[in-house]
Formats: structure tokens, sequence, C-alpha cells
């Protein structure tokens, strides 16, 4: 009995511990902006967890299983521990309740340890290597106080395994205070019911950057505290895995990001630290354990350096893959927004097609009349107010590239053999606004798209088809919050349409080339659209030879996110990594869907796969 009383007491004990524990993160929290509480969200915690953290969790089979031992065997431990220790029960019944579940966990913590005998390389060291040992040690001092002996080793028994329980204990009630490893249980779970995108557990992509409000006087987040106090949880809700960093494009092309580093730099600088207790791998080619913060202090360049921030694409390869759901794309931007706002401090190639954009309209700085040379020959019409259009047809920024206009002129002919109604803009068409936008210029890009909708809001059309995502997701995603809602599709899903309603007449052959199918970030991640361009090329009689990463998983290109302009040099280039996947297909043309695609993997030297648009092909396989 002596042993169980010690038990309830300890049990309250770790309770009011891990209260304060909880009051010391949140009072960290509390450092950022004030947004909304909604606490009703706090009961959808469960399905969260169960449904949208374990789909992506379950991505790793072995880690699933292991977490869901872990993770559902302390949760039932705990639950069959305050009810008969902590409501001093004490039941012979909840013991066995209690022992099986502590043996779930045992076994969990079993193979945590034995991913971690070799962890893999993007698996963060230092204390995280303690956690099986403790989590284990929990388990087993509860594993032998339900199961204890009888006679003369009771005692030096349960001595021993309360001493096991003393140190799982502190590791997960005291870490939550101390910023420890276990912190992500409470901060996790709390960033769940918390999240800054709530619509993605509804079942929707939610990838639209929120609107800056312009007329406040901090714009972006050049301080911890800039950030919302829900963005400031979920950093603590990482679990330093690594999922991110083996993602990421920049990383692997050894230029000096990786999300998981940033991410644990901000939860450094919210909590007024330094990264010296990071013991993971760092942003490469920097210097390691000489960086701090504190929510007050500017991040850049004391807690993370500007090269850091404009190594990023964009690409939300991170965020897909995280299994806390943190949104790292959402925090780079918010850096970005405020080096390009308040500092002016934007990469040199940067910052010349930002002033290009804001002078002429183009990225390039090219006139408007000359968006539409390419098609003089082709007799296309040009919407007019007053006119109706069934496709308004918008070609994007790359219209001015030559090797893009061979994808535009292919598309027109398609289009024109599926006798569909469309129109192109003209000289009214304007850059949409993606890249300042990404470059943290939101100011330009609001102009950008204001005046977009107005020209728009001047034509009558039943939709928009455009062959460059960036412009689909500008138009489709975010122009609603400025007031533009159109219909917005993207070329390939137009031709999906149009070849199965037969309105487009295909040869019957079989394709003479092994081709493979490169996926866009932002046709892909930002959009959800991975089968149509498949489908597309299925129905001219292709098999697409996958590459290892492809689909809602496939890697970037390194053209997104303005940072082709950034330009951060690294070790290798991101189109070399992808078009060496390519490779590894032994395809002899990579079939892609984007014009920023086109140009980033046509740019790598050497022998390499011929780069054809997805309506080149279809194009090519038109009956005459």
């Amino acid at each position: 009995m002596a042993v169980a009383q010690t038990l309830t007491a300890g049990f309250w004990l770790a309770v009011f511990a891990l209260v304060v524990g909880v009051l010391c993160r949140v009072r960290i929290w509390s450092r950022g902006r004030r947004v909304p509480v909604d606490w009703v969200s706090l009961f959808a915690i469960p399905k969260r967890y169960l449904v949208d953290v374990h789909r992506v969790v379950a991505l790793d089979p072995y880690i699933a299983r292991t977490h869901v031992a872990v993770a559902g065997g302390a949760v039932a431990l705990i639950l069959g521990i305050a009810l008969n220790y902590g409501f001093a029960i004490y039941a012979r019944e909840l013991d066995v309740l209690i022992a099986v579940a502590a043996f779930v966990m045992l076994a969990g913590a079993v193979f945590v340890w034995l991913r971690r005998v070799q962890p893999i390389p993007r698996l963060s060291r230092g204390a995280w290597m303690r956690v099986p040992h403790t989590l284990a040690a929990f388990a087993a001092g509860w594993l032998l106080i339900t199961m204890a002996p009888v006679g003369s080793f009771a005692a030096a028994v349960s001595a021993f395994a309360l001493l096991l329980i003393l140190l799982g204990a502190a590791e997960l009630v005291l870490g939550t205070g101390l910023g420890a490893p276990m912190k992500h249980a409470v901060a996790g779970m709390l960033h769940l019911a918390f999240h800054p995108r709530p619509e993605r557990f509804d079942g929707r992509i939610s990838t639209a950057l929120l609107p800056l409000d312009l007329e406040e006087k901090t714009l972006g987040s050049g301080r911890p505290a800039d950030f919302t106090w829900k963005q400031l949880l979920s950093f603590d809700a990482c679990v330093q895995c690594g999922k991110c960093e083996a993602a990421c494009p920049a990383f692997a092309a050894e230029q000096p990001l990786n999300p998981k580093k940033l991410i644990q730099d901000l939860v450094a600088g919210m909590a007024g630290g330094s990264d010296t207790a990071y013991a993971g791998r760092g942003h490469p080619g920097q210097a390691r354990r000489v960086h701090s913060g504190a929510p007050l202090r500017a991040i850049v360049p004391e807690l993370i350096e500007a090269d850091t921030l404009w190594s990023c694409t964009t690409c939300r390869a991170c965020v897909q893959e995280c299994p806390m759901l943190i949104e790292h794309v959402d925090a780079i931007v918010g850096l970005r927004r405020y080096e390009t706002l308040h500092r002016g401090d934007v990469p040199l190639q940067a910052a010349q097609a930002l002033e290009r954009l804001r002078e002429t309209e183009t990225l390039g700085g090219y006139p408007a009349s000359a968006r539409y040379t390419w098609a003089t020959d082709l007799a296309i019409r040009v919407a007019r107010p007053g006119e109706t259009v069934e496709c308004l047809l918008i070609a994007g920024e790359g219209a001015y590239d030559l090797r893009y206009q061979r994808t535009l002129r292919a598309l027109v002919k398609t289009l024109k053999a599926a006798g569909l109604d469309f129109a192109v803009l003209g000289d009214l068409e304007r850059d949409c606004g993606d890249v300042a936008r990404r470059l943290g210029d939101e100011d330009t890009f609001v102009r950008l798209a204001r005046r977009n909708i107005e020209v728009l809001n001047s034509l009558t059309f039943r939709r928009i088809v455009t062959p460059d995502p960036h412009v689909l997701h500008a138009l489709r995603n975010e122009y609603p919050a400025l007031g533009g809602r159109y219909e917005v599709v993207h070329h390939t899903a137009l031709l999906d349409e149009l070849m199965r309603s037969g309105r487009l007449r295909i040869k019957s052959s079989e394709p003479s080339q092994r081709i493979t199918y490169h996926d866009p970030c932002y046709l892909a991640r930002y959009n959800g659209e991975v089968e149509v361009p498949r489908a597309v090329l299925r129905g001219i009689g292709i098999k697409v030879e996958e590459m290892a990463r492809s689909g809602m998983r496939g890697r970037c290109c390194g053209g997104g996110g303005g940072a082709a302009l950034s330009d951060i040099p690294g070790k290798r280039r991101i189109p070399d990594i992808r078009i060496d996947d390519a490779r590894a297909t032994h395809a002899e043309v990579v079939a892609v869907a984007c014009p920023n695609c086109t140009a980033m993997l046509e740019g790598v030297a050497g022998p390499r796969p011929e780069v054809k648009d997805v309506v080149e092909l279809v194009s090519e396989a038109l009956e005459a």
C-alpha cells in the first residue's frame, strides 16, 4: 500500500510539474502576434491525430507502427495510471490493463531504439538519443510495479521500478517546460487544435499564401515575436525527424538551407537561446553553433542568414513530408516579406526583376505588345469587352521565351483542332504577380493582381486556361482573397476533357521512345493534380516510366519561388539532380507541364533526355 500511495503522490506531483511546464511554453508562444483562439477545435484533436497525422506518418511503415505502439501505449498507460492511482482505486484488474499498455509502449520504445542504433543521417542526435531509453524505463517501471512478485524481493523490485518510473516521468513531464524532446507531445497536440491552416483537416489543399495587411506597422516577420502565436506553437511541435530535410531540393543541392534546422533556429529564437544544443545537420556551408536570438531581436542575420531564406524554391516538399504538419514555406515567405518590404535586402538579380515588374509589369522588362508576337501567323482571337468567349488563354510570363513559345504554338494548334472557342488577352496581359509574392514583395503582387482582376472582370468568358501552374495557382487560389474569383484550369486538364469528349482525334500508334513525366510542384503539391497529365499521356498511347520521386512527392526542378532569380550557389544545381532521376528510368524524353520546369531541365548541360511539354506530345499525336 505504501508503494501505491507513493505512486499516487508522484502522479499528482507530475501533473503539477506538467502544468507548470505547459504554462512556461504558453508564455513563450504568447510572445507572438495575437490571432483568435477557437477553443472548440480542441475536440478535433483525436481525429486530426489519428487520421491526418498518421496519413503522413504511414508513408514510413516502420516508424508508423512504432509510433502507434509508443504513443498509443503511452496514452493508454497514462489514462490507466490516472484512473487507478490518481484516484487511489488500486484495483488489481486495472493493474492488468496498465501492464498490457506498458508492455506495448515498451515494445515500441525498443523499436525506436533499434532505429537509432545506427541512426540515419536525417535524424537529430543529442537529447533525442536518450528518449528511447527513458520511454522504455517508464514503461518497464510500470510493468514491474504491476507485475511485482510477492516475497523477500518485492521491496527491492518496487524500489527499482520506482526509480525507472522517475527517470521516464522526468523526460515526459519536465521535458515540456525545459524545451526537451518530449515537449513535442504537448506542443504537437495543441498545434493540431490551433493549426494556422485548419482547412487542411477538412480534406482541402491549403497552399495559398495568407494576405498581408499592407497598413500594418510591421510587414512580415523580422523577429520571432512577429510570427503569430500559432506559428510559434507549430515550431515547438517539430520532432526533428528530418523528413523535411530529406525532401528539400535546396538541401540536396547543398545550398545553405535545411528546413529542419530553420525551424529549430526559430525555436531557439522565440525562447531566447542559441543553436548550440542542436544536434542535427545544419545549413550546408554555414558555421554551426554561432547563431542566437531572442523574441525581440532581428532574425536575419543573427539567427538565420539571408542566403538560407533565398535558397527556398517554395516547392512545399518539406510541408508535404512533415508528420507534424508544420508550414515551413509560410514561415520563410514571412521572413522574406520583412527582408524585402522593410530592409530592401534582396539578392541583386531578384531585386532587378522586381524593379522591372514595378516599371513594366513584366519580369524581363519587355513591352506588353511583344508578348504574343509568336502568334502573329496563327490568327488568334483577342478578347474584347462585350464579346463572349468559352476559354480565355493566359500564357503567362514565359510567353517571351523562345522555347516556351513552341509549347504555346502546340497548344494553339491543338485547341484549334478541337474546335474550341478561345481567345487571349493580348496587350492587356501582365504578370500574375506570383514571383513578386514569393520574393516577399506583397505590395507589387497586390497591385498586379488588382489590375489583372480589373481586366478580367471587364471580359465575358466561362473559364481561364493556362499552361503555367504558377499562373494557375495565383488566379485560382490567391486572387479570390482580392475579389477575383474565376474557374481556372491547367492546359492538361483541358486536353484531358477534349480527349474524353472525342473532340481531339489521336493517331493510334505505339510511342517509339521511353517517356517519363516530371510533376511541377505548383501543379502537384499546390493543386493536387497528378493524375490528369498522366491520363493525357496514356490517351496518346504513352506508358509513363515513373521516376523514384513522383506525384505529390516529386522532386522540384529548382525554378519556383524566385529561387532561379536569387541564384544562391550550392555544390550542385537542383535541375541536374532532377535530370539524374530521369536518367535512372532510361527515358529518352521527359514530359513536363510547366514552362519553368522546361527552362530549368533544358538548362542541364551534357547528355540528357529531351524535354517536351505534354501538349507538344499531344500535338504530334493528332491526326492530320
